[in-house]
């Protein structure tokens, strides 16, 4: 099978970013995409965090790229895509990408050889530490180039495994969601109280509230297996993700004994993109955080774990207390504000029943996650069956 550079069949360009000492060039109405809008837009991207205005596009030699160009993402997280599901404009992190001749090659198919190559940019980025691409380094990708015929039938296969993951996903939302009604009817809107319950400040609940530290030497003490180190992104909404979680040995344990974390703690990220989301702890291993994380532990004869953790987590909540920092710029919770948010009581045994939900729905949702892996796992193979 004859191969290609990336730069002779398809037309290649990267975003800008317009001077943020001007404020006429945000609050537009042309979407403005960074990596963090590719990484939650799945697959198809149409909102942007922020907006430009037409000067702001002016600004970055009006580098829009039309609805359905391939967006690439060349730092921090690599190899990530979607397709833009309007006309939008992108910061220098995203390449747009375009087939100069859609009778060459599929632009699905395009998509798909960047999902395989994500993972050969992952191996690289945990071997080297690489942390960004070149436009040039991408242009110069060579992509097997079959017949237009067979580039359609490795789409079509691909899209129906591709299909059983959406499925399972938009499963799992159902449960988030159904938890959340149930969390509504049960407790009524936390930050308009309705039901009229018992208000109090978090810090009165809560035997501690303290944020974490990096251990002397960053990363580089990191391991692949000993104590778990929890950062904010191991910290996702209602759930801890140990999947890239890192890892110190005994001695840094021992030696940042404060910032120990407990079963049924509460996890909060307290700094940067991901502020506001938070968890229960739900495991027994030893585990400890860093900087961006807070760790609340509940006093679990007045409120318990998952109760305050789906409380902080809901739409009007999280709005509240994200409006409450200073200047509005979302970047930081301190540990007073913190200790201040104001919790709704309600009686113990509602805080228990809804508890008890959770865990019947438990093994519900576990089990639709194992079909997930494995729908993930038969993807994996099928794109490794295509590119490999």
């Amino acid at each position: 099978m004859r191969k290609v550079k990336l730069k002779d069949i398809c037309t290649i360009k990267s975003g800008g970013t317009p001077s943020r000492k001007k404020k006429e060039f945000f609050g537009g109405s042309i979407p403005w995409a960074k990596i963090s809008d590719i990484t939650s837009s799945n697959g198809v991207l149409k909102k942007t965090e922020e907006y430009i205005t037409e000067a702001g596009l002016s600004d970055i030699n009006n580098r829009l790229f039309k609805k359905g160009t391939l967006l690439f993402s060349m730092y921090g997280t690599l190899g990530e895509t979607a397709v833009a599901g309007t006309d939008l404009s992108t910061n220098q992190a995203i390449l747009g990408i375009n087939p100069k001749n859609s009778n060459e090659i599929e632009s699905e198919y395009l998509r798909y050889w960047f999902k395989y190559k994500q993972r050969e940019l992952d191996s690289l980025s945990r071997g080297v530490a690489l942390k960004n691409l070149s436009a040039t380094i991408v242009k110069d990708f060579e992509i097997p180039l079959p017949s237009l015929s067979k580039q359609k039938a490795i789409v079509a296969k691909l899209d129906r495994a591709q299909r059983l993951i959406d499925i399972d996903k938009e499963m799992l939302a159902k449960y988030d969601e159904l938890i959340q009604s149930v969390f509504l009817e049960m407790f009524g809107d936390p930050v308009t109280n309705p039901k009229g319950w018992e208000v109090k400040k978090l810090g009165d609940l809560t035997t501690k509230v303290g944020s974490g530290s990096t251990p002397r030497g960053g990363s580089k003490v990191y391991q692949d297996h000993g104590n778990i180190f929890i950062r904010s992104q191991n910290v996702l909404m209602n759930k801890v993700d140990l999947s890239d979680v890192a890892y110190i040995s005994d001695e840094i344990h021992e030696g940042m004994r404060n910032t120990w974390v407990q079963e049924n703690d509460v996890l909060l990220n307290i700094t940067g993109a991901s502020i506001g989301r938070v968890c229960v702890y739900n495991k027994s291993e030893a585990a400890n955080v860093n900087q961006h994380v807070c760790i609340l532990r509940p006093i679990q004869d007045k409120i318990k774990p998952y109760y305050l953790s789906h409380l902080i987590s809901s739409k009007n909540y999280q709005d509240k207390i994200l409006g409450q920092q200073t200047g509005g710029t979302r970047q930081a919770f301190n540990m007073t504000q913190i200790k201040n948010f104001d919790i709704p009581l309600p009686p113990l045994d509602f805080q228990t029943q809804f508890n008890g939900m959770l865990t019947k729905l438990k093994d519900e949702i576990q089990n639709l996650k194992v079909n997930s892996k494995k729908s993930e796992e038969l993807f994996s193979s099928l794109v490794q069956g295509a590119f490999g």
